[in-house]
């Protein structure tokens, strides 16, 4: 293979990746590739391409980088939708993209979905996969995952939550029940710092979920 073929190559699946994860950093893409430097001049590159778009909301790094819908094209992925960030969720958007090359390396039986892969996957379908329905005091809405663990050989999918903030008990009990509930899912893994850890415990107790679901380190 040419060296032209090889950089097209490696190009087309960053933005394959890139766009099945929603939004990536140069730190992660670093971690899954070994090597920052070389993953900071790809996404730049790419950028100036037209292929993705750079996002620096907030003072310090990361940046973030999305696949625009030239880039979804030339990566093979043209059903997908563009991620967009905003600066209240940076931090979020962030550190779920840490959190999809971690699980990669931790699963690797197992396929990474981001957000807009999940929407994809779930659009026209009558029962969308990995997102149950929230029972709420204004009736039922569906919940979606941050990210999506997909067996490669078959089998139940497993949701991931990225939880970087306590949200109200209550919230948070009707979400852990929910997931319990859910039989689309083989399990949820909730990633998470200590202080959050500790009210996902209680919450998970409280709505007898505790089988199920997993809490993991940030």
């Amino acid at each position: 293979m040419s060296a032209s073929s090889s950089n097209a190559s490696r190009r087309r699946e960053l933005l394959a990746w890139a766009g099945t994860i929603g939004a990536v950093t140069a730190e992660a893409l670093g971690e899954r590739e070994q090597g920052a430097a070389s993953a900071r001049a790809r996404l730049a590159a790419a950028e100036r391409k037209g292929l993705m778009s750079v996002w620096r909301l907030v003072r310090d790094p990361p940046a973030l980088y999305t696949v625009t819908r030239a880039g979804l094209r030339a990566g093979g992925v043209p059903d997908l939708e563009p991620a967009r960030v905003s600066a209240a969720g940076a931090a979020h958007a962030a550190a779920c993209c840490a959190a999809a090359v971690r699980l990669e390396s931790a699963y690797p039986g197992y396929a990474v979905l981001g957000e807009p892969a999940i929407r994809a996957a779930c659009r026209g379908a009558e029962r969308p996969f990995a997102c149950p329905h929230l029972r709420t005091g204004s009736g039922e809405r569906t919940h979606r995952p941050d990210l999506v663990l997909v067996p490669k050989r078959g089998g139940l999918p497993i949701a991931v939550e990225v939880e970087l903030t306590v949200k109200a008990p209550e919230r948070l009990q009707a979400i852990c029940r929910a997931w319990a509930r859910e039989r689309t899912v083989a399990g949820v893994l909730y990633i998470a710092p200590p202080e959050v850890q500790r009210a996902l415990a209680r919450a998970m107790t409280r709505a007898g979920a505790s089988e199920k679901l997993l809490v993991l380190d940030l």
